[in-house]
């Protein structure tokens, strides 16, 4: 991304054979695991397929395949013959590792007189909105069904997000044809966009070398298709436009144009559009971006499921009070006398026919939903939750229909006596089905609260922005939709707006929130030549920008994809959801086929009388007058309740919740993790390591002291030389900022900085003239300088020369000829300085700073020690990874001496660092340590002579192979990076495009590697409670519905299991929303941040609480639980009278004789 491309020739271009691209679809109809089961195993059996990660609660499916073996479109017809609806949401070309060391680019004019018999024909994209999928079944059967038709390449459906994305013949399929034959599958479908696509852009024969971007524009104004049609060939000649097409869409005519934004930009196209008289629209209501809020609230499955559970419990109740509540009353009771009255025929009474009336509108209209979900799966070879609800509320419909039905015959052949009264439960099914609604009303609505982090995220790009359409003058504003913005564009920001695309600061100045995209809690100052960030909020300030990126390039796009790539990923500990919920539903029907016969079995025995509650149940109520309905009807009541309260989808909701929530918590607070796995990852880390430079380090040197000469620093000087000495200093800092800020390199960057920041308003380019510059490259500069003044001894030019030692004492000759010296050498020039400035280049030189030395008019006048400073938090970030139980190492390309001295400041051992590394070298001690074992209760160095000890203990037999996370910039560490176990990488800005890096850090802090492990540990733990609360819930409630207490008289009845089922998934759900309570804990918190989180005693009470079950710290060593908040209270008591110190404080010497700006100790 960093260089251009070039083109290359047609026979480079021979070379790329490999095609393989990353695709996600949404995929529809998925409710728990086996559905996602169902259709990954189903990808994997087509050629080409490298990764398939299919997420349940996104309902989103991301294939990484080889488009040369298998298209978008036959993975879309594998989803659909596994029965589920699948949209195509993006598919992109990915660079394969075996071909990305040879050229990656290839010209856009690739010969075209070959493959004339495999040309495709002109494909159809049609994006819909599928409504009614509950479960991973749901969406494996539409994939599948839509699979099986003719021309169809590619379905993709995606379950938690609603959508169905179909590729096909255009000549065979419309959108409606489409939608029809989705909705002939049972479910509510919706045309959302339909794409024509070019086949002469397919990426297997041409590659452009600019990037493709699909627009979708609603215009108003067209009356009939022909104005259509006109309008399609009038776009479609523009340079740039690669298709165009108008569609009739929900009443709309809409426009699917895909083109290269470079060469025409989206908002040209507009401009286009209307001067033909047309009206435009971009961001409506039908947008992508609401389109995509809307399905991640599950606003439609909300509000359906809603309307449902009400309907149900209006029918529900009534019937409830007929059968349960009114045979409570006494039979002289007017209204028990009124449901008793028979009516019709013997053996019918009013209330029973009354239920059979409320029943039927909910058993076949508010219940048809399941029938029809059920009947698709069944109708494909699979089982869904569905499935198991049918069966339990048509077993009670039917046994209770035809107890109804048998009454009058019974009677009339005397088996019965006249007072005979059928054994129904219409309460049983009606009950059941306003239950189950009820579950997956709150369930959506827990679903949509996963996903509110990232639907911030989404709604943080502002829909319009003010651009200039006369830069740089910028006295003519217009107003447009955000989606027009484009690279180059000068665009005014006011306080309040957010700033709607990346870019840097041209004039004016502001403080910015970026809290949520950076996680920074203070507003950020801005000026002239900075970059800022869309999505970010500006403050009181009022600037224009220039735009860098736009669209879909900026960082909050890339966050916002980042993020819902990582929710669509599976953990590890996933696959054991998955293949239980792949069985679960058959096991679920067998032990209740099992309960229903054993039950009936041993009610046929004499040990019932025997057993008081047997007795009642399946004696007493098998008399001519009991009500209980006889045997047959307990058992049924015993096998209706053991598939009731099986629930397969707790377990399956319980990595995909925890993932959601604590990925979107991570990205509001700066930390981006990519998947579930580096969540698994980083709860097994016990060995961290460190890069140096722009890790432990701020990447950036600076002047960190200053040691005049001694005849500038007498102390035994009047006033007046006082004075005269100040100025003589000022001038030579004048000079030397002057000289130096005409060079590029580090040093002389530091140095012109510190001057500019030292003499601040006295130092005017003007007034100074640098002649004569000579560079000497490795040793230093010389020059001649004259200041303006109004003393005359400072017109005259004066010879300055700055650099090392050597340059300094031997001249421009000897620093050109030769750089290496004897040690003796060395140390008789060292002879001709005075002891104290020698002692300061030995102090600092052991400390791994760069002294360079200042020569004013042939005299040596200063020394200046630069480094590469160590940042705030290092030391503390350090400290807190061995609080956490990890050893930490540092590795660097950088000197031994300079890695050993910031070693010691951040208080890492010697032995664990590792100088003059390169790249590769640094993936080798990754691997290294990863060879290496750990051993749990030992905390030392990982170094070898440590291992060697460990070896040598009788603890050796206990040691486990070493987890190590590896902390970089991602640029030079990226092969350390994807070595590592874990993989963290720093950023700062705009750049999170880190390939390797498993986490990124959205600021340059290493205390936020901290808030990341504490954060993946946390969503770890939660993932395993979840499977345990799951796994807990079906071994206690399926014993408990198949009657293995019953002879102590407990048992679960049919409308209770029901409504157990439907909240384990509400409460599984609800579980994971806790982890919205999760902040950084307080060993990533700086000392003047700690009192402002802690928010007060009962903050701090909870935090205590909360402590014991985090695991962040050592549990031998846990702090009791009321001194935090005790702690508190004193803290808040000892600020109230001693307001607290600056976290750091520069020690500055006032009259410039030696300045010592290196920070000290975090107080």
């Amino acid at each position: 991304m960093a260089s251009e491309p070039l083109l290359s020739s047609p026979s480079t271009c021979k070379e790329h054979t490999s095609s393989l691209a990353q695709t996600t679809l949404t995929i529809s109809g998925m409710t728990c695991g086996s559905c996602v089961s169902a259709i990954e195993s189903n990808l994997k059996k087509l050629p080409g397929i490298q990764s398939v990660s299919v997420a349940l609660l996104t309902e989103q499916a991301i294939v990484v395949h080889d488009e040369t073996h298998t298209s978008v479109y036959s993975i879309i017809d594998q989803i659909d013959l596994s029965g589920f609806d699948a949209t195509l949401i993006s598919s992109q070309s990915l660079v394969d590792p075996k071909q990305k060391k040879k050229h990656t680019t290839l010209t856009m004019d690739l010969p075209r007189d070959h493959d004339h018999d495999h040309v495709p024909h002109t494909l159809l994209e049609v994006s819909l909105k599928v409504d009614g999928m509950t479960c991973a079944s749901c969406s494996s059967s539409i994939e599948s069904q839509i699979k099986k038709l003719k021309a169809v390449h590619f379905v993709s459906v995606a379950l938690m997000a609603g959508r169905c994305k179909i590729r096909c013949d255009l000549d065979a399929w419309t959108p409606e044809a489409l939608r029809s034959e989705i909705e002939d599958l049972g479910f509510d479908a919706h045309v959302i966009s339909a794409i024509h696509l070019n086949p002469s852009l397919d990426k297997s024969s041409q590659v452009s070398l600019m990037s493709e971007h699909r627009s979708q524009i609603a215009i108003m104004g067209i009356h009939n298709m022909g104005d259509a049609r006109d309008l399609e060939d009038s776009v479609n000649k523009l340079h740039g436009v690669l298709s165009c097409q108008v569609k009739l869409t929900n009443g709309t005519y809409t426009m699917f144009i895909t083109h290269i934004r470079s060469i025409v930009p989206l908002r040209e196209v507009v401009d286009h559009i209307s001067s033909q008289g047309y009206d435009p629209v971009i961001g409506s209501a039908d947008s992508a971006t609401n389109i995509q809020l809307q399905s991640l609230a599950r606003t439609q499955e909300v509000a359906s499921w809603r309307m449902a559970c009400r309907s149900a419990a209006f029918f529900a109740i009534p019937i409830f009070f007929l059968q349960m509540v009114v045979p409570m009353f006494p039979k002289s009771n007017v209204i028990r006398k009124l449901c008793d009255t028979p009516i019709m025929l013997p053996g019918w009474y009013l209330s029973d026919i009354l239920c059979i009336f409320l029943t039927l509108p909910v058993q076949f209209v508010i219940g048809r939903r399941f029938y029809r979900s059920a009947w698709k799966s069944l109708r494909h070879g699979t089982a869904t939750m569905d499935v198991l609800v049918v069966i339990g509320t048509s077993s009670a419909f039917l046994f209770s229909l035809l107890s109804l039905l048998v009454a009058p015959y019974l009677i009339a052949s005397r088996s019965v006596s006249r007072t005979y009264r059928p054994s129904i439960f219409f309460d049983t099914c009606t009950m059941l089905i306003t239950f189950v609604s009820l579950g997956r009303y709150l369930e959506n609505l827990a679903k949509g609260q996963t996903s509110a982090a990232l639907s911030k995220l989404i709604s943080l790009c502002p829909p319009s922005a003010t651009l200039y359409l006369d830069p740089p003058h910028c006295t003519q504003e217009r107003q447009l939709p955000t989606e027009l913005i484009e690279v180059g564009d000068i665009l005014k920001i006011i306080p309040g707006d957010k700033i709607p695309a990346d870019g840097t600061v041209v004039s004016g100045e502001s403080s910015i929130d970026e809290s949520m995209v950076t996680g920074e809690a203070l507003p950020v100052s801005k000026s002239v030549g900075e970059q800022v960030i869309g999505g970010t909020v500006n403050g009181f300030g009022t600037f224009n920008m220039l735009v860098s990126r736009a669209g879909s390039d900026t960082a909050l796009s890339q966050i916002v994809k980042l993020v819902e790539e990582a929710q669509t990923s599976k953990a590890p500990i996933q696959a054991f959801a998955d293949t239980v919920a792949g069985y679960f539903v058959p096991t679920v029907l067998a032990l209740g086929l099992l309960t229903f016969v054993g039950w009936m079995v041993i009610s046929h025995t004499s040990l019932v009388y025997y057993i008081p509650p047997l007795k009642h149940l399946f004696v007493t109520s098998s008399a001519p007058d009991g009500n209980g309905g006889g045997k047959f009807m307990t058992c049924l009541k015993l096998c209706i309740s053991v598939i009731v309260v099986a629930c397969p989808c707790a377990l399956g909701l319980s990595t995909p919740t925890a993932v959601m929530v604590g990925t979107g918590i991570g990205a509001q607070n700066g930390i981006l993790i990519k998947g579930a796995g580096p969540l698994e990852a980083a709860n097994t880390i016990d060995t961290i390591v460190l890069d140096k430079t722009g890790t432990l380090t701020t990447a950036q040197l600076e002047v960190v002291s200053i040691r005049w000469a001694a005849h500038l620093t007498r102390g035994e000087s009047t006033t007046g030389e006082d004075n005269m000495m100040d100025s003589t200093k000022q001038h030579v800092l004048a000079a030397l900022t002057a000289t130096e800020a005409r060079s590029e390199h580090p040093l002389a960057k530091a140095v012109a900085k510190f001057g500019l920041k030292t003499l601040g308003w006295l130092v005017v380019p003007a007034t100074v003239q640098v002649t004569g510059f000579e560079s000497f490259t490795g040793a230093g500069v010389r020059c001649g300088v004259q200041l303006s003044s109004d003393d005359d001894s400072c017109s005259q030019t004066h010879q300055l020369a700055v650099g090392n030692y050597k340059f300094i004492s031997g001249g421009q000759e000897e620093a050109g000829s030769s750089r290496r010296e004897s040690g003796e050498d060395s140390h008789a020039r060292k002879q001709h300085l005075d002891p104290a400035m020698q002692k300061f280049q030995v102090e600092h030189e052991e400390q791994g700073h760069t002294c360079i030395f200042v020569e004013y008019d042939g005299e040596l006048v200063c020394m200046m020690a630069l480094a590469d400073l160590v940042k705030l938090e290092a030391r503390q970030a350090v400290a807190a990874f061995r609080k956490m139980r990890m050893s930490v190492v540092l590795v660097t390309g950088d000197h031994r001496r300079t890695a050993l001295a910031i070693a010691s400041q951040v208080g890492i051992a010697p032995q664990d660092v590792y100088a003059g590394v390169s790249p590769e070298g640094k993936r080798q001690i990754v691997e290294r340590l990863k060879q290496a074992h750990h051993d749990p209760d030992n905390n030392d160095s990982p170094s070898a002579s440590s291992s060697s000890r460990r070896r040598d203990s009788p603890k050796a037999t206990t040691t486990r192979p070493a987890r190590v996370a590896m902390v970089g910039d991602g640029i030079n560490d990226s092969p350390a990076l994807a070595s590592a176990d874990l993989g963290i990488a720093m950023c700062s800005g705009t750049d999170i495009a880190m390939e390797a890096a498993d986490i990124i850090l959205m600021k340059s802090n290493l205390l936020d590697v901290v808030s990341a492990i504490d954060l993946s540990r946390r969503v770890f733990r939660q993932i395993r409670l979840n499977f345990l609360w799951a796994s807990v819930y079906n071994l206690i409630g399926i014993p408990l519905a198949m009657g293995f207490f019953l002879p102590w008289g407990i048992h679960l009845h049919p409308m209770m299991a029901g409504a157990a089922m439907a909240f384990s998934s509400v409460s599984v759900v609800c579980s994971s929303l806790t982890l919205r309570f999760w902040r950084k804990p307080m060993l990533a918190l700086r000392p003047d941040e700690k009192e402002a989180q802690a928010g007060g005693v009962f903050t701090a009470l909870h935090r205590s609480l909360a402590a014991r079950v985090s695991g962040f710290a050592d549990r031998r060593h846990a702090v009791p639980v009321l001194w935090n908040p005790l702690r508190t209270l004193l803290a808040h008591a000892r600020l109230a009278t001693n307001p607290p110190a600056p976290y750091y404080s520069p020690v500055l010497d006032a009259d410039l004789d030696q300045e010592e700006l290196l920070p000290m100790t975090a107080v």
